[in-house]
């Protein structure tokens, strides 16, 4: 299922949106969740990286649909964005946030049809797992295949990723039990390590994306069964 939002001051905009998805959704058989937002700052007191297409109108009375845009890309690099405008010169900003596309008003379903494909093809493409978790301030939406591996500090869960480091609560029996069906596997007491990521072993160690990780004495057996395991799927 395809999680779309609308954000929309218009109404008869909005109603025009919502049933062009739907007249969509039937013609390609596509299920889609669509969820209406009357304004920028609605959508953006309770995002939480929920949605694969933002349909965006640029100019909305409290917070404009770029500076939306522009939160969102804070915590969201993957979401597709396309702007609503009646302004086509409003959409060379577009590229400032990595926006697919914009639909001129007034709207026509063609056009929109065209976008709207354009859109769900990149989505699907590119469908990956993605997990959401807890972050000062907020959350973060991560890419299952870009976390290296996830270590226990404290009362704390440090993610390493390929952007970087993110500090999330909880507790690494939490992580374990939400990435064992993800290739994930612990090397020890405080690594949870993705195998994708695993280069070899050295040492005693897993060498993860160049660093090399203690495994315990009492997992090493097990974490190798499961390295050769996630390999041969690989081969397959």
């Amino acid at each position: 299922m395809l999680r779309i939002a609308i954000v929309e001051d218009e109404e008869e905009c909005a109603k025009t949106l919502q049933e062009y998805i739907a007249r969509y959704e039937k013609e390609v058989g596509q299920k889609i969740h669509t969820t209406v937002y009357s304004d920028g700052d609605e959508i953006l007191e309770e995002y939480h990286a929920q949605f694969d297409l933002i349909l965006m109108d640029v100019q909305m009375q409290f917070t404009d649909g770029m500076t939306a845009a522009r939160r969102i890309r804070q915590q969201d690099s993957r979401v597709v964005i396309i702007f609503i405008t009646n302004m086509p010169q409003f959409a060379i900003l577009g590229y400032e946030v990595e926006a697919l596309d914009y639909v001129l008003k007034p709207i026509h379903y063609f056009a929109f049809s065209q976008r709207l494909n354009r859109a769900v093809e990149r989505i699907l493409k590119g469908s990956r797992q993605y997990v959401t978790i807890p972050v000062k301030g907020g959350t973060k939406r991560l890419d299952v295949s870009e976390i290296s591996y996830i270590e226990s500090q404290k009362h704390d869960l440090i993610y390493h990723t390929a952007e970087g480091e993110y500090l999330s609560s909880g507790t690494m029996k939490e992580a374990e039990e939400r990435f064992s069906k993800l290739h994930f596997f612990r090397g020890n007491k405080g690594y949870l390590i993705n195998l994708e990521h695993v280069e070899g072993i050295r040492d005693g160690c897993a060498v993860v994306n160049g660093e090399l990780l203690l495994l315990s004495r009492g997992r090493k057996s097990a974490f190798l069964d499961a390295l050769a395991n996630y390999m041969g799927e690989m081969v397959k």
